[in-house]
């Protein structure tokens, strides 16, 4: 689907041509995908051009939201206190998702 997002409208030969380039897949496992994806409604395939039906940030919010629930039990204090107790952030960092919780919290 990157690939699909960074190109389209794409020509499925040339999507052939980059999917061998990128990831040393034969012309018939990129068929084979693109078929797939348009059975599950991620593309569409209408003479040989390939666009993607759904967005790449609906995908990210989508597979964020499954992995929350499957690792976290859905809860995303649990992630970000998990996350943060790993990973250090510089005083920029910390000031910039301060600015995001604030922006996207919810108001009481």
């Amino acid at each position: 689907m990157d690939m699909i997002w960074q190109h389209a409208p794409v020509s499925s030969t040339e999507l052939v041509r980059l999917a061998k380039e990128e990831l040393g897949w034969k012309k018939s496992t990129t068929y084979t995908v693109i078929r797939r994806l348009c059975e599950r409604g991620a593309i569409s395939n209408q003479n040989a051009l390939v666009q993607p039906l759904i967005d790449k940030e609906q995908v990210m919010r989508v597979e964020t939201e499954e992995l929350l629930d499957k690792v976290y039990s859905g809860s995303l204090k649990l992630f970000f206190t998990s996350f943060l107790q790993k990973e250090k952030l510089s005083p920029d960092e910390v000031a910039e998702l301060k600015k995001i919780v604030e922006q996207y919290g919810k108001e009481e």
